[in-house]
């Protein structure tokens, strides 16, 4: 890309700014970064993770997570983060197209592999040495540091000697990590995220295969590399769960009065809507609120799994015990959601008929319409899924239609339903309100499409009109990230499609970033520019 190309795009820019002030998201009223609270209160920001964007996978004494594992086996269309977006060697150029975006805050994740590189035991000092860097970068720039300490990502050696998350050992292991995380980097970071999507993570890694460390077992998984679909899934969320216990705990306790920071735990959110006002399709719908959201969320705030969830899956899913039940609840400062996308619930109660059940039959749903889209010549399910039945019908509750053929939606995008954010974060409130974090939203569109990226500014505009209502109405809310600030290494297909912000040229020696349109339009909305003025 030459001075040619980048005259082009700013052209191009001033073009479709012009064409967006006239031309409005539908139901967005005008707002501005103003119309929000100002930071600490709340705080905008973009998000990565290390594996999708650090590279450097095998230098520095940096060993393999359960990820490296996984892409290396070809699950991700041949194509791996051993180089990524480079930004161990990067970060500093990085920080600065932050600084010039606006960004208040920059959510990232550490490398349990790369600090610990035998998961237990001594410390990496280049892993050690990197991550302070960074976090002094951030904070020498004004940008806050949120940092996850688990993504998807379980170092490879733990889960050969262990068995990763099915085995208590784990748990230990991971509060020793995040001891050290704390004792290193606590005085700078105040965000502290233990477990990225864990509700994810055991579902498609334990149950459907379909994500590192790819575990399942039939009918239920393909390509499983040995597995009990029916009741790793449970295993792995309660040990997950005792695991963030433990830590918060260990936060509370040793850190939290000298260091003042907070600690949550963060789960991928739908919004889940009735297929039909069928009285089986309602109940279906908090069953699947309760399987999916409820599964971390009742722990953390009650103390104990759904009801529905013990009642379905029976003695599969563990229990607590009365001080675990006590260590888990409330054990933190607030919780994070990533979401993306609204599905229509369809009642399947007659699953549970059938003698062997997974997470899946449990949860007794079909979950409709927003999951399944097309990108190139395959199709690409979204978590979560009952892949089975895949429905060819109108959607009758907001702007889209049915993936029938290739020309239904544009290829690799995500449908655009912004309202709702608004109905989960109203939802959330059943759960006393809690702080809540945004860490992830944003749009999907092909890789190496174009920097003129109208679909993704639409949606992030969108979505972020709906967050200032739910604001409005109560919600306490106290960050929104987009996912993501680079075109990353992404978990379901590798380089084909990106959510950045900046498009990375992978042809490129150097991985040169390009501002994207949305890139453009998020940083003058941090600003303080209306969206109507831009």
């Amino acid at each position: 890309m030459g001075t040619s190309f980048v005259i082009i795009f700013m052209l191009m820019t001033v073009l479709v700014v012009a064409e967006m002030k006239a031309d409005e998201v539908e139901g967005v009223r005008s707002f501005s970064r103003l119309d929000f609270p100002l930071p600490p209160h709340f705080v905008f920001g973009s998000s990565t993770s290390s594996y999708q964007v650090e590279g450097a996978a095998f230098e520095d004494g940096r060993k393999p997570s359960i990820w490296d594992t996984y892409a290396h086996s070809g699950y991700t269309n041949g194509a791996n983060g051993d180089i990524a977006c480079d930004e161990y060697h990067k970060y500093k150029e990085d920080v600065h197209l932050m600084v010039e975006t606006g960004l208040e805050a920059y959510r990232f994740s550490i490398s349990w592999s790369r600090l610990i590189p035998n998961g237990t035991g001594a410390v990496n000092p280049k892993g050690l040495q990197y991550y302070n860097n960074l976090i002094n970068e951030l904070i020498n720039h004004g940008i806050e540091p949120h940092v996850t300490l688990f993504h998807y990502d379980t170092p490879q050696i733990l889960e050969d000697e262990y068995g990763g998350w099915l085995s208590k050992k784990t748990v230990k292991a991971f509060v020793a990590y995040a001891n050290i995380c704390f004792r290193e980097f606590g005085d700078r970071v105040l965000h502290w995220t233990t477990f990225n999507e864990p509700n994810v993570f055991a579902h498609y890694g334990y149950d459907l295969g379909l994500f590192q460390p790819s575990r399942c077992s039939s009918p239920f998984g393909t390509n499983c590399v040995g597995g009990n679909s029916s009741t790793e899934p449970y295993i792995v969320a309660h040990n997950i769960l005792l695991a963030h216990a433990a830590t918060a705990r260990l936060y509370f306790k040793k850190y939290k009065a000298e260091q003042h920071g907070l600690i949550g735990l963060d789960v991928y959110a739908y919004w889940y809507v009735p297929y039909t006002n069928a009285p089986e399709d309602v109940i279906a719908t908090q069953r699947a609120f309760d399987f999916f959201i409820g599964w971390f969320l009742n722990p953390l705030v009650h103390g104990d799994y759904p009801d529905v969830m013990k009642k379905n899956a029976e003695t599969r899913i563990p229990t607590f015990t009365k001080l675990e039940s006590r260590l888990v609840k409330g054990s933190f400062d607030f919780l994070g959601l990533n979401h993306y996308s609204t599905i229509q619930v369809e009642d399947m109660s007659i699953n549970l008929q059938m003698d062997v059940r997974d997470f899946t039959e449990d949860m007794a749903v079909n979950l409709i319409c927003m999951l399944i889209i097309q990108k190139f010549s395959h199709w690409v399910p979204l978590p979560i899924a009952n892949f089975n039945v895949y429905r060819v019908e109108p959607c009758n509750y907001i702007n889209c239609t049915w993936l029938v053929n290739d020309t239904d939606v544009p290829q690799g995008q995500l449908p655009y339903n912004p309202s709702g954010l608004r109905e989960l974060l109203e939802y959330m409130k059943n759960y006393g309100n809690p702080p809540i974090y945004i860490y992830e939203n944003g749009q999907s569109t092909i890789r190496n499409e174009t920097l003129h990226d109208v679909p993704r500014l639409r949606y992030i505009q969108g979505y972020i009109g709906s967050l200032l209502d739910a604001l409005r109405s109560g919600s306490n809310a106290r960050g929104y990230f987009i996912w993501s600030f680079l075109d990353v290494f992404e978990l379901l297909d590798g380089f084909e499609s990106g959510y950045g912000l900046y498009y990375v040229d992978l042809d490129d020696k150097n991985l040169k970033r390009y501002p994207k349109l949305s890139a453009q339009w998020y940083s003058n909305f941090l600003k303080g520019r209306s969206h109507q003025d831009m």
